[in-house]
């Protein structure tokens, strides 16, 4: 069972979403909240798989709320939003949410979401994913900070799988285009996070683009 915590302060909202994610055999909801700081508090205290994690919400908003959970390793955030674009998505990825989809996603589409991401595999919904890339590319400056020295400790396959990862590919896309088992793609992925302190493949992702690589 994938157990998760439903964080989203609009009432019908959170029951719409409590009811699809019931509606799957193998999810279960094990706690709501209604604010940023119930949130984090409820994900101490049950340690659910992952926090669907509404990105505005009183008290804490949810950019701090996901910042606080993956830092102390509590679970991973799938953060749902109605703003497929702005300075929130920004920081959510780079806060180490595991994956971001829209509002208006369908209930099967959330439903895959949520396993995609309980499997370990970053999620981002393909239009965000488009828009991020165009965005990056109109601003081709490497963000002030970030050190392209960083990528040395990675292997020449491990650098070519971030890079698919910038471009939103899934481990599927990689070992196409690479040239090599699905498995072996999840090995390098692993490897990559875990040499550059990340936690999520998204934040890989958001640091490939940042890089330019």
């Amino acid at each position: 069972m994938i157990r998760v915590l439903v964080a989203e302060d609009q009432s019908a909202v959170r029951a719409g979403l409590v009811l699809i994610l019931r509606s799957a055999p193998d999810i279960e909801v094990v706690g709501e909240a209604a604010d940023g700081e119930r949130a984090v508090a409820l994900a101490r205290e049950l340690r659910p798989d992952l926090v669907l994690m509404d990105i505005q919400m009183p008290r804490l908003d949810g950019v701090s709320a996901t910042r606080t959970v993956v830092a102390e390793g509590v679970a991973d955030v799938l953060v749902l939003t109605t703003f497929d674009l702005d300075e929130y998505v920004f920081g959510a990825l780079r806060a180490g949410a595991s994956g971001f989809l829209l509002k208006n996603t369908e209930a099967r589409d959330l439903l895959e979401a949520v396993r995609t991401v309980a499997r370990g595999e970053g999620l981002i919904a393909p239009a965000v994913t488009r828009r991020l890339i165009a965005e990056f590319a109109a601003k081709p400056v490497k963000r002030p900070g970030i050190d392209p020295a960083v990528l040395e400790v990675l292997t020449r396959r491990e650098r070519e799988v971030l890079s698919a990862l910038g471009e939103g590919l899934s481990n599927a896309d990689i070992a196409a285009r690479l040239d090599m088992a699905e498995a072996t793609v999840k090995t390098h992925v692993s490897r990559l996070l875990g040499k550059l302190e990340l936690r999520s493949r998204v934040q890989a992702a958001v640091l490939a683009q940042e890089l330019g690589i």
